[in-house]
């Protein structure tokens, strides 16, 4: 209930042999009592079809295809909207925009912007992308091998000497 996620690999997140909007109904029901009312309603239906919108990738259109169709960044980015269906207090990101393409993991950073700002929720970031994590992180914790290396301000994690030897390269 306070918890959402998303997962490294986007496969992990949705069910590839089910319609986009049986996975986003399985999402948005989480938590939910079960029935043995049928599919998905009307209503239900032109609520995802909104929410797909805000994700400016075109899936609001494709509702009924199967969600293994989509490429790899417009099924992490659908996992995201999933995880946030019911905002959670704290949102767990564990390395987002791993095997994504330049541009998919541009829109992937616009996405967790996007969804950290509407929403006003916490993001907790695993990610060795550094253009993303300087794009959407205000604050930066950096680890090398357990131990905390660097803390504060994303700018000055960044600008650390011993994170750019240790991550970045000198």
């Amino acid at each position: 209930k306070y918890l959402g996620r998303v997962f490294q690999d986007p496969m992990t997140g949705t069910a590839a042999t089910m319609q986009i909007e049986e996975n986003m109904a399985l999402a948005a029901r989480r938590g939910m009592t079960r029935s043995l009312r049928p599919g998905i309603t009307a209503k239900e239906r032109e609520f995802y079809r909104e929410q797909l919108k805000i994700l400016g990738l075109g899936l609001e259109d494709r509702l009924t295809s199967k969600v293994g169709l989509l490429s790899g960044g417009q099924r992490q980015a659908l996992t995201l909207l999933m995880a946030t269906m019911n905002p959670p207090k704290l949102l767990l990101l564990d390395e987002p925009a791993a095997g994504m393409n330049p541009n998919e993991t541009k829109e992937l950073m616009e996405t967790i912007s996007f969804v950290r700002d509407h929403f006003n929720m916490t993001i907790l970031l695993i990610e060795h992308d550094m253009k993303l994590v300087s794009g959407i992180c205000e604050e930066l914790t950096v680890l090398n091998f357990g131990k905390v290396l660097a803390q504060g301000p994303t700018a000055e994690v960044l600008n650390d000497p011993q994170v750019i030897t240790a991550y970045l390269g000198e």
